[in-house]
């Protein structure tokens, strides 16, 4: 019912790179295979991706079963200096530029798991945000995970991790208690606030500089209600400025457990009309409440509406669609202080444009906005995610199938990202949308200098260099 962009994160819980040295699938499989349990799959092809744009080109896939597997492909890769890079959910849209090596894919390692009292979530570093919601609804609990079903769980939490729940329970850096790490030397590592805790703090904000997450320890919250408002509003183009101005209204006052999403997307079949969508959540509330929470919003006049209360596990079944894999989406970010609503008929006019391509219907803008107090009553110096002050994030993916777009795509992106970002004292990038090309500084912000000295200690060979790499 609730459609929600599937954009936390991405893929990636960690990406390693090393030096270039070419060798064919069979000799690689002949030396890996004798290091590594008998239930690893050895393949030529990794499961598709979210996006085929800049997509890693391996000669070998592991589909590994256990952490020490992990640990064993990268010390080995490490030592004889032969390409890796760790993936879950494939679904990413930064570019890479693993031509040749190794791909090791952790989704295998899915399981998820509760301590007895349901306090603590055991969270496998495979795991999809479905497998963890689903395991979570039926354990009674509440897990802080992004809002798309096929993204990987830890993934999306250690580049901050945005969600449903963050206005409630913080963002999801804030809710991991320890995790089990595999460094660039194949050591595999308890880390936690009194164990290595230099890493505890740089993994949460920038984990892919530093290894490869294969489980995590995370807060869990039970709670017997476990439903939420979840609104879906479409709106005609002609009430763009409008719809706008009625999101930026609504963005202070939103409550604790609130968001409120807005897109410029399409309409579906048959007709693939470009229309305005405004979604939105609210946590434990009734039809009455959720209503008057977001009656600016509904003041404006949508063409259709289909909104009610949800189960944990239905929240986002809505976004299901914006899973659709084998697709080019070279997506670009950035984040802003306030919606400005003389800013979006320009906007709407190069998405019209842009969308109107053959193959390019399903492109879409996306503004992200949530309730911030319970996160920024963190403080930043906690963990190395940087952005806490940002106040909404805005995207766009161009989405199409031909290559042949690709530089009138990234033109559209980059001016679009231009335009939304014009009022903006400096340039913020979250990690899990961010591009590439906004430079170190706006990804991760003051804790850039730290990062730097703790990659020296960790990764001094820089193996893990590929996700918006720390030099």
């Amino acid at each position: 019912m609730r459609t929600t962009l599937c954009w936390q994160l991405s893929n990636a819980v960690a990406i390693a790179m090393s030096s270039k040295l070419h060798l064919p699938m069979d000799q690689l499989s002949e030396l890996l295979r004798p290091l590594l349990s008998g239930t690893v799959a050895l393949s030529t092809e990794g499961p598709p991706r979210w996006s085929t744009f800049g997509a890693p080109q391996p000669n070998i896939v592991v589909d590994v079963t256990t952490e020490a597997d992990v640990a064993k492909v990268v010390k080995y890769c490490s030592k004889n200096n032969i390409p890796f890079l760790a993936q879950n959910g494939g679904v990413g849209w930064a570019a890479f530029n693993l031509s040749n090596g190794v791909l090791i894919n952790i989704a295998p390692l899915n399981e998820v798991a509760f301590s007895e009292d349901k306090t603590q979530a055991i969270v496998g570093g495979g795991a999809s945000v479905k497998q963890t919601i689903d395991a979570a609804h039926a354990a009674g609990v509440l897990v802080v995970t992004g809002n798309c079903n096929c993204v990987g769980t830890i993934g999306a939490v250690l580049g901050g991790g945005y969600g449903n729940l963050i206005g409630e329970y913080g963002f999801g850096v804030d809710n991991v208690l320890s995790f089990n790490l595999v460094t660039a030397r194949g050591e595999l590592l308890n880390v936690s606030p009194t164990s290595h805790p230099d890493l505890f703090w740089a993994v949460r904000g920038a984990g892919p500089n530093f290894g490869i997450v294969t489980s995590a320890v995370m807060k869990a919250h039970p709670t017997s209600d476990r439903t939420a408002w979840n609104m879906a509003l479409i709106f005609t183009p002609d009430k763009i400025k409008q719809v706008v101005q009625a999101v930026e209204d609504l963005r202070p006052q939103l409550l604790p457990a609130q968001n409120v999403f807005m897109y410029l997307t399409n309409s579906g079949p048959p007709d693939n009309q470009p229309v305005i969508l405004v979604t939105g959540f609210l946590l434990q509330t009734t039809e009455e409440e959720a209503r008057a929470a977001f009656s600016g919003v509904y003041a404006v006049g949508p063409l259709s509406e289909n909104s009610g209360i949800l189960p944990y596990d239905q929240w986002n079944t809505g976004g299901d669609a914006f899973c659709t894999r084998e697709m080019r989406k070279p997506g670009h970010t950035i984040g802003i202080s306030k919606l400005h609503p003389d800013q979006w008929q320009e906007i709407w006019d190069l998405y019209a444009e842009f969308r109107s391509k053959p193959g390019a219907e399903n492109s879409v803008m996306i503004v992200e906005i949530y309730n911030l107090e319970k996160p920024r009553s963190i403080p930043e110096s906690s963990s190395a995610f940087a952005h806490r002050d940002v106040n909404a994030q805005a995207l766009v993916i161009p989405w199409y199938a031909d290559p042949a777009l690709d530089e009138e795509a990234m033109a559209f992106a980059k001016k679009v990202r231009g335009i939304t970002g014009a009022n903006e004292e400096k340039t913020t990038a979250y990690v899990n949308f961010a591009h590439g090309d906004e430079g170190l500084e706006a990804v991760y912000g003051e804790s850039l200098p730290r990062l730097k000295d703790i990659k020296r200690q960790w990764d001094p060979k820089g193996r893990f260099n590929q996700w918006f790499p720390i030099k």
